[in-house]
């Protein structure tokens, strides 16, 4: 069974491994996904539930 490719929160680009998948530190609720690159350039991303805005 293949698995399933994850999308990044912030550049849209499908990620496999070396990515992070956090909930939303505000409301809990969504799935934050993050790829290496997006992290280490301190990309923003937003929540889809609540409109969250990250890094900080």
């Amino acid at each position: 069974m293949a698995e399933k490719a994850q999308v990044c929160n912030s550049c849209k680009k499908s990620i496999l491994d070396s990515g992070s998948i956090f909930k939303c530190p505000e409301c809990g609720k969504s799935e934050i996904v993050r790829c290496r690159h997006c992290r280490e350039i301190a990309a923003r991303y937003t929540c889809s539930k609540c409109s969250f805005q990250g890094p900080n």
